[in-house]
């Protein structure tokens, strides 16, 4: 407990308090006033929104930059671009959750709203404990190191057909259902209902199971990830957090074009396996955060770039 007390309290009190406030400000007025009717988000909401997130997270970041010096702006930035990479991966998974319970467009919103609420939190622990741990055991890096090389190659090999992921089978639905009642329908943006004098969950609550249980293991590539770029608790958590939250807006901005960003996880793979590296090798080699940003943005832009400039074959084509 004691490394985690020295974590937080490395930074004033007044910084965790203001920047939690502004968070929580925003997703208000995201839900209460943006939100309050559910409805379908259009393509030139989500853009509005991303661009909105993607402003603020630089915004903080150049407030870091100024605050605490061009070293800490930069390990903040590059780990921001490595949590939107590891994002981006979550939305593909979105789109299979949600073609699998047959959400529809407009409870899709609520659904990653309260998803992304408990990620906030989640990863907060997570990137908190984990910073503790490494403070006292310095070699838990390695280990890190070594899960995101293996991570990173298991990414870039080719995988089942996502027709085969059955989020049904998700193991803490099975247990929900094992030990509460559930509703086999949506009703309305309930989560539970009153259905012949008992209080059930509805098929909209058990889709948040899922999503938030799937982003507990994206959680396992993201904490050493991102301390592997910084091991300040800080600018790990609040970088993460401004990635997290431009997660739905990126959702529905990328949903409906993925397949021109088919060499983004490539790049993702590149990515995670320089940074699994970069860990291992500390000790004898530094790779300064500078080189680190260099790299991270040159694949990132190489890998989107390709997707758009590569055509992409038909397999039906093929002789």
């Amino acid at each position: 407990m004691l490394p985690l007390l020295a974590v937080i309290s490395a930074m004033p009190w007044w910084a965790w308090v203001g920047f939690f406030a502004f968070i929580t400000a925003m997703l208000a007025v995201d839900l209460g006033v943006f939100q309050r009717e559910a409805h379908a988000i259009t393509m030139r909401e989500a853009i509005a929104w991303c661009v909105v997130w993607g402003a603020l997270a630089m915004a903080f970041g150049g407030l870091v930059w100024w605050w605490r010096g061009g070293e800490t702006g930069q390990q903040f930035l590059a780990a921001y671009l490595v949590e939107l990479c590891l994002s981006v991966d979550n939305v593909f998974v979105f789109i299979l959750i949600f073609a699998f319970f047959k959400v529809e467009p407009r409870l899709q919103h609520r659904v990653l709203f309260w998803g992304i609420v408990g990620a906030v939190i989640t990863r907060g622990a997570f990137i908190l404990v984990g910073v503790g741990v490494i403070a006292r055991f310095h070699w838990v890096l390695y280990g890190f190191g070594a899960f995101l090389v293996y991570t990173g190659v298991k990414l870039a090999l080719p995988t089942q057909d996502e027709s085969d992921v059955d989020p049904g089978k998700n193991f803490a639905v099975r247990f929900f259902r094992k030990h509460f009642p559930v509703s086999e329908a949506f009703h309305g943006k309930n989560f539970f209902v009153e259905l012949n004098g008992r209080r059930v969950a509805t098929l909209l609550f058990l889709v948040l199971i899922v999503v938030e249980t799937t982003d507990v293991i994206f959680a396992l590539d993201s904490l050493p990830a991102v301390l592997a770029i910084t091991k300040d608790g800080f600018v790990a958590l609040t970088s993460n957090i401004f990635a997290i939250l431009g997660l739905r807006s990126l959702y529905f901005a990328l949903s409906g074009v993925m397949q021109l960003f088919r060499f983004l996880k490539v790049g993702l793979a590149v990515i995670l396996v320089f940074i699994g590296v970069k860990m291992l090798i500390e000790h004898w080699f530094e790779i300064t955060t500078a080189t680190s940003l260099g790299v991270i943005g040159g694949v990132l832009a190489t890998s989107v770039l390709m997707s758009v400039l590569i055509p992409q074959v038909d397999p039906k084509k093929l002789p």
